[in-house]
């Protein structure tokens, strides 16, 4: 949706719309507030998974063209609003995790290490994993972010390359580092995907968000004109839907914030994985007084 009819100049988000309606919101075992910002621990078929608030806000999507290796599709680089804000988890959702939802089944390559992202998984068999997760938390919605959410999510404020500078190391990233980001030196190549938590989050506190696995977006690819949107979304129904990040098979100029791809709903491969948002099904009834932890 194009901005046309915000004002020009009026403050967003306010304090109050910069919290959660609910809180703590439905399935929450634990919260807190720290140096990130608010999180929740949800209790998830046995499986404890951390969320981070994504506040709503505005930023700055895409790459300037003077990024090095910029593609053309990450242009030109626009203003974004997203007016509500979303639990998101703090890690790619792991084997431990989809096998407990799943009921066993891993469909991952590197098993080595049931903490390491579940990859080789499609859109659409995502689709019926959060279905299903769903049904363990009611009062919830699971899915997707969508791309700008992602992209404001991994940017945690920043506007370079990289949530944390301008360039990238394999100490910071899993990537292949036979291949450095704009003429830097040659790093490690791993070859496989690596627990979750390996590498310091983002200021929201937002594990690997460039590298390990490339992660599913909710929507397909829009193209960039430049204007102002608000809660934009990319075209769905049987679209080849949006994937950001980056993974360990890729080079450094693929890990990226700006840098985006696109696949079948039903194309799988060891290289993509997923993680996804918590939304309440009932925020306006339920949305009232907002208390923070000691």
């Amino acid at each position: 949706m194009k901005r046309d009819a915000l004002a020009v100049g009026t403050p967003f988000p306010s304090e109050d719309e910069r919290r959660p309606p609910v809180l703590p919101p439905a399935g929450a075992l634990a919260w807190g507030d720290d140096a990130c910002g608010l999180w929740i621990d949800v209790d998830l078929a046995g499986v404890v998974q951390r969320f981070r608030w994504i506040e709503p806000g505005e930023f700055m999507m895409g790459s300037p063209d003077d990024e090095p290796e910029r593609e053309k599709d990450e242009g030109p680089r626009h203003r974004v609003r997203l007016t509500t804000g979303f639990w998101l988890a703090d890690t790619a959702c792991t084997q431990a995790l989809w096998m407990a939802v799943m009921g066993g089944e891993n469909p991952g390559r590197f098993q080595k290490d049931a903490r390491n992202p579940v990859e080789n998984v499609s859109w659409d068999e995502v689709s019926g994993f959060l279905g299903r997760l769903a049904s363990l938390v009611p009062g919830i919605v699971a899915e997707l972010p969508t791309e700008a959410e992602w992209e404001y999510a991994c940017r945690a404020g920043s506007e370079t390359p990289f949530h944390f500078g301008a360039t990238i190391t394999p100490e910071r990233a899993n990537y292949d580092g036979n291949y450095p980001y704009a003429g830097g030196s040659k790093g490690k190549n791993r070859k496989t995907t690596v627990q979750v938590k390996s590498f310091p989050p983002n200021d929201w506190g937002l594990y690997e968000m460039h590298g390990n696995v490339w992660e599913w977006c909710a929507d397909g690819m829009r193209t960039y004109d430049g204007t102002e949107q608000e809660n934009p979304r990319g075209p769905e129904g049987l679209a080849p839907r949006v994937v950001r990040g980056g993974s360990w098979l890729n080079d450094a100029g693929d890990a990226r914030s700006a840098i985006r791809d696109a696949f079948a709903p039903d194309f799988a491969i060891q290289f993509i994985g997923f993680r996804f948002a918590l939304r309440s099904t009932s925020q306006e009834q339920e949305a009232s007084r907002v208390t923070r932890p000691a």
